[in-house]
């Protein structure tokens, strides 16, 4: 199905969260500590500017709209992961193989959750002109 125009830069997003998620796997597997702890600085970085945007966004845009249906558990667990990867984000102030694999897993995890069932939901209730909000 063609992305609803009022997902399609939550999805462009998507796309670079997936990216982070490889990068981090890939320096999880390195075996070297430096370039673990080069790729947990830039993730916190990323974190704090780009996907908190992008949490904020869906969290006062989409999920209150889909927590009003009978998709309400997708919200919730949408939320939950949301906490977690925000939790996996701050013990990458100490990095480590362990921490960086976890985060990968969960956001490559997160992102084919939502692109699959939570947008998918999302979109069968959107109209061509009408936005996420509200």
């Amino acid at each position: 199905m063609k992305r609803h125009p009022a997902l399609l830069e939550l999805s462009r997003e998507h796309h670079q969260a997936l990216k982070m998620a490889r990068q981090a796997r890939l320096a999880a597997a390195s075996g070297e500590p430096e370039r673990q702890a080069s790729l947990a600085a830039e993730l916190r970085v990323w974190s704090a500017d780009a996907l908190e945007r992008h949490f904020a966004e869906e969290e006062s845009t989409l999920f209150p709209r889909l927590a009003r249906t009978e998709h309400a558990a997708l919200a919730a667990r949408a939320l939950d992961e949301h906490r977690r990867l925000r939790a996996l984000i701050a013990e990458l102030a100490t990095p480590d193989a362990t921490t960086l694999a976890r985060f990968a897993e969960l956001m490559e995890a997160h992102v084919r959750f939502e692109e699959r069932e939570l947008f998918e939901c999302l979109q069968s209730g959107l109209t061509a002109a009408q936005p996420a909000s509200g």
